[in-house]
């Protein structure tokens, strides 16, 4: 995790493992709930940005290589410690905003719903892509999904592990706004600040 703090109350969270399209791995989860626990009483901070490391990814989930690796037992509780977190993320006091900048999948876009807002790159790819792997959005996309596209299509993202672009999910109210990837930290920044200085008073 890289944490950038502004002068304006602005927070910067920066998922910063490139090299796996920063994954969610065991590390990484406890670093972002070390984090989120030390902001949830930090009056000085008054708007949260999520965001990816490079080019390429805001998050693309669960760090599956690593997961490879683990007994059932293990996978049990990596899968309820991403629940946990992606929890965490949503009940910050703060409003917290995603700055999708990448491919953003399975507990990725999970992360994302648990925002307050999300903004997008236009070719940023997102999906609730699980059932590709036979297996169910298990960090609240079921739930989260619904309340933002509505029920039908939901279900049809699911069942279909299709993957959107930013621009189509601006269109479908997934996202609030899509814009060119070199625009998606400055628009960020842009709402965070309206934010804080509504929130500071």
């Amino acid at each position: 995790m890289i944490v950038q703090r502004h002068d304006d109350g602005i927070a910067v969270l920066i998922l910063n493992r490139p090299e796996r399209a920063n994954a969610l791995s065991k590390q990484l989860l406890l670093d972002l709930r070390d984090t989120l626990e030390d902001l949830k009483t930090d009056r000085s901070v008054r708007t949260v940005i999520i965001t990816g490391s490079g080019e390429k990814a805001f998050c693309a989930g669960a760090d599956l290589k690593e997961r490879s690796g683990m007994a059932a037992e293990e996978v049990k509780h990596a899968i309820k410690r991403i629940g946990r977190v992606i929890g965490e993320v949503e009940r910050l006091p703060q409003p917290v905003i995603a700055a999708i900048n990448g491919g953003a999948f399975g507990g990725g876009l999970e992360l994302a719903l648990a925002c307050d807002l999300r903004i997008a790159a236009i070719d940023a790819r997102l999906g609730l892509t699980e059932t590709a792997l036979a297996i169910i959005p298990g960090a609240g996309g079921t739930q989260r999904l619904p309340r933002l596209v509505g029920p039908g299509k939901a279900k049809e993202l699911i069942y279909t592990a299709d993957r959107l672009t930013g621009e189509e999910a601006e269109r479908i109210g997934l996202v609030e706004v899509a814009v060119e990837k070199k625009h998606v930290m400055e628009r960020a920044l842009q709402l965070a600040r309206k934010i804080a200085k509504k929130t500071g008073h």
